[in-house]
């Protein structure tokens, strides 16, 4: 059969992706990817060292990174991104800054990390103050606080699950749990979900939807830099960052329930409540942000597997039995 009438595949564009050895979603990533945008993903090389500040030190080295995007040059992509949260916040503004010089100089093209797309989607949103879900340990969302504050964004909440492994592995009701309890307190204008390892795509419209508030996640916020700096525009449903449109729905209304008729959130919004409930106003100097740590949270095992149905359940990897 003659398929030459065809005229062969369609034009790609192509955006590198250098992501940690433990990286385990590449197809997430490819989820907000439109069809004529080829992903290209080469990994660090593997340390044993479980997830930590040393961790993210050791992926973030400029040699380490060098190499990678040498590796990706190969195929000639337009922009190359660095997929990893943690080691692109862990050296401050000023290490994230280095990092992407030292990645595009070496591929000679733009390049730009997650952690410098978190900052520029809180800039697209105009979002000031943010809650946060973490994976991490305390130190390590300690760090991610830290490199937000530099940048003039205050955390208002966070919540963290203190895990140093297999964080790709979290249902997604863990993290719509860890989702309510970050923004119960302190009037947010966002949440940011940290760590390129940690499934989001499904739950983001959701909890836009649940919380009233613009929803960003790690490896929503790199695709979404990273093909902005083709100009092209990431796809997925529903999510305020990629849909104009939605901002001035369900993300932009006021939170319903006992705490409404405070206003909508933003620099004037209600004072955060501390670990007790609403205390009023914090006194200067009386401590972080109200967090909660969710230690020792049960990663999936027989029991979840019932729930595979539920759209808030963990999602299928490759290597999972099909759901009965």
């Amino acid at each position: 059969m003659d398929v030459s009438f065809l005229g062969g595949p369609e034009p790609q564009r192509g955006v590198g992706i250098v992501a940690p050895f433990d990286f385990a979603l590449d197809r997430e990533l490819w989820r907000w990817v439109p069809d004529d945008v080829s992903l290209h993903l080469t990994r660090t090389p593997f340390v044993p060292v479980e997830v930590s500040l040393d961790l993210a030190r050791l992926v973030s080295e400029h040699e380490t990174l060098r190499e990678a995007v040498q590796a990706l040059s190969a195929v000639s992509p337009e922009v190359v991104a660095y997929a990893c949260t943690s080691g692109s916040f862990v050296g401050g503004q000023a290490g994230e800054l280095a990092m992407s010089a030292a990645m595009s100089h070496a591929g000679e093209m733009p390049a730009l990390t997650t952690s410098g797309a978190l900052l520029a989607a809180l800039r697209e949103l105009g979002a000031r103050r943010v809650a946060l879900v973490t994976p991490y340990t305390k130190s390590v969302t300690d760090s991610l606080e830290d490199f937000l504050g530099e940048a003039g964004i205050e955390v208002t909440g966070r919540s963290y699950l203190g895990l140093t492994r297999e964080i790709w592995r979290v249902p997604y009701r863990d993290v719509t749990d860890m989702a309510r309890d970050a923004t119960a307190a302190g009037a947010p204008d966002a949440l940011f979900i940290s760590c390129t390892n940690l499934p989001t795509y499904d739950v983001i419209p959701q909890l836009e939807a649940e919380l009233r508030m613009p929803v960003l996640s790690a490896n929503q916020v790199t695709v979404w830099a990273a093909l902005h700096r083709i100009g092209k525009q990431a796809v997925g449903p529903y999510q305020a960052l990629l849909d104009p449109v939605a901002r001035t729905g369900p993300a932009a209304m006021t939170p319903s329930g006992p705490d409404a008729g405070t206003g909508p959130p933003g620099p004037g919004a209600e004072p955060e409540r501390g670990p007790g409930g609403a205390d009023g106003p914090p006194e200067p100097g009386a401590g972080p942000a109200p967090e909660v740590a969710l230690a020792g949270s049960a990663l999936p095992g027989p029991a979840a597997d019932a729930e595979l149905a539920d759209p808030l359940a963990e999602p299928l990897y490759p290597d999972d039995p099909p759901p009965r």
